[in-house]
């Protein structure tokens, strides 16, 4: 590469819109090869709002981009490998897969999304984050670039902008007009405080990983988070309006546990303890997802990663993996390139091919979780998995 080249990428604005895991991927990729970014973040701060619960990191997308982050053994050294334990039941409590995980660890260690995201922002330059920063509108300017208008009256302007805002992302309107649909499932989030020692029973049943019941088109899933709290959520295959209509105070926790129970009354009571147990606010949430095999026309100076790019329902344990290996994917585009947006384009359409195959997964997945029998549908399916060469 010539210094030409490199100083010609230097002098190249690149925003990134949103600081979860793709956009600071991005930028740390960037930054390892002396490309600069700005990035902007509607937050006022890292601990702004609670970062949810565990992931789990895929060997051949996550992590991948993690090592080309130069952050992998950092990672390791953080990741659950005990976290890939799985048990799977149906609501009378019978278990249709009982795994526990390799001493070793195998391909999809678990890290709480707050600790992936220090690890993140701890690696990239803190200047080049723009905290409280809500974008109000993105504006196209006629010589290719785009002005950044914020809700603090700040504009910008930029070579390239990136959207990693998210679902209901900003950016994208700038590519296509396809808006997020709902998937048909709604889910309650909830939290089992220090599990070991408030709910020893509980966190023997679950195990160090996760637990999905499955029946009725509904499901319970418990997940073990390295903070000792079990994430729950309370699953309902329901209309879009079914969260506001159900009649559940969610602003009330104790009351509102009582009758979501009543959704659950026939369940095994060592399940219906999940939400029994549950300390503090509940959270609840519909699912969306953009079209399957999304794709735009390319446009100069402005591309999507992550769920503002394919966003897609969490059962193919994708998101934050396809999210970071975007993010990567882009970035070394944009080095191997002297051309950014020859660099955009080619990464966007290999991005259209890996990404496709996942959502597809996903809508798959979500499907058979909330069908019929779907326990012992589902056990065969990960068997088959199993099976494979």
């Amino acid at each position: 590469m010539t210094n030409e080249t490199i100083k010609s990428k230097e002098q190249q604005r690149i925003a990134i819109v949103g600081a979860g895991p793709g956009g600071l991927t991005l930028a740390r990729i960037l930054q390892q090869h002396g490309i600069k970014t700005v990035i902007y973040e509607r937050e006022a701060s890292p601990s702004a709002r609670q970062q949810g619960g565990s992931l789990d990191i895929h060997h051949d997308s996550g992590q991948w981009a993690l090592s080309e982050a130069g952050l992998l053994e950092q990672f390791k050294a953080l990741a659950r490998y005990e976290g890939e334990d799985f048990r799977l039941l149906d609501k009378t409590g019978k278990v249709y897969m009982d795994e526990i995980a390799e001493p070793d660890g195998g391909g999809r260690p678990e890290i709480d999304r707050g600790t992936l995201r220090e690890l993140l922002l701890n690696s990239i330059d803190p200047n080049c984050i723009r905290w409280g920063h809500k974008l109000d509108q993105a504006v196209a300017l006629e010589n290719g670039m785009y002005e950044l208008h914020f809700e603090n009256g700040q504009i910008e302007t930029y070579d390239l902008v990136v959207g990693a805002d998210g679902a209901f992302s900003r950016i994208r309107p700038l590519l296509t007009d396809s808006v997020p649909a709902y998937s048909g499932l709604s889910m309650v989030e909830l939290y089992l405080d220090n599990v070991a020692v408030a709910h020893p029973e509980i966190a023997a049943f679950n195990r160090r990983g996760k637990l999905f019941a499955l029946s009725d088109h509904k499901g319970i899933v418990g997940q073990l988070n390295g903070d000792g709290r079990i994430c729950v959520y309370a699953a309902f295959r329901v209309e879009q309006e079914w969260l506001d209509t159900c009649g559940i105070p969610f602003d009330q926790p104790e009351q509102a546990k009582d009758q979501l129970l009543e959704h659950f009354h026939d369940w095994n009571e060592t399940l219906r303890n999940y939400i029994q147990s549950a300390d503090g606010p509940m959270l609840p949430r519909r699912i969306y997802m953009l079209p399957t095999g999304l794709k735009w026309t390319h446009k100069p100076g402005v591309t999507l990663i992550g769920d503002a790019a394919h966003l897609m329902s969490p059962f193919a344990g994708e998101g934050v993996n396809m999210a970071m290996l975007d993010a990567a994917e882009l970035a070394l585009s944009i080095v191997k390139h002297t051309d950014i947006n020859k660099a955009v384009e080619a990464y966007e359409e290999k991005m259209y091919n890996y990404s496709s195959e996942s959502a597809q997964e996903s809508y798959d997945n979500l499907e058979l979780c909330f069908s019929d029998d779907a326990a012992s549908k589902l056990a065969a399916l990960m068997n088959s998995y199993h099976e494979q060469p």
